[in-house]
């Protein structure tokens, strides 16, 4: 049992380090734009140079406590190798806890195509995706009535 103990000290501090961002290339997007098995996804884009978009952040997080059938993902449509930064400011925003994605492509035009046709790659973007397999995308800041459509059944 002892050398599962060294193994396990050694690991620990690696794993306090691991970045939570997830890459998202076009092949991630049929799973995570796929309608939930019950509830609300939610898709929030963000990039690092968007004013309102940690605010829609925090907001989703709180409509999440509120709703927990209400999933919230944070998708930087920044570089995977802003991972450092995206990192940093989830956790300024507080919202550091979300499952977190940052593009993995060099060509972010044909993810954006692929998660919504209609998208023209604007930040902030919300795309609500129920279970019923309905499909809503917003965009701009999130005002008060817009969050209590995400919320609704």
């Amino acid at each position: 049992m002892r050398p599962w103990l060294c193994m396990l000290a050694l690991t620990m501090p690696l794993l306090a380090h691991a970045d939570p961002i997830k890459t998202l290339a076009a092949n991630d997007v049929p799973s995570l734009v796929a309608p939930p098995a019950h509830g609300t996804r939610v898709l929030a884009f963000w990039a690092l140079d968007c004013a309102y978009c940690e605010s829609n952040l925090q907001a989703l997080d709180r409509l999440h406590q509120q709703h927990p059938e209400v999933q919230v993902i944070a998708v930087a449509t920044d570089s995977m190798t802003e991972a450092p930064t995206i990192s940093a400011r989830l956790k300024a925003a507080g919202v550091d806890h979300l499952p977190a994605y940052a593009y993995a492509e060099a060509s972010p035009e044909r993810i954006n195509f692929l998660i919504d046709p209609k998208w023209g790659g604007e930040t902030p973007r919300t795309l609500v995706i129920r279970a019923d397999g309905t499909r809503e995308g917003i965009s701009g800041e999130l005002t008060p009535q817009r969050l209590g459509t995400i919320a609704r059944p």
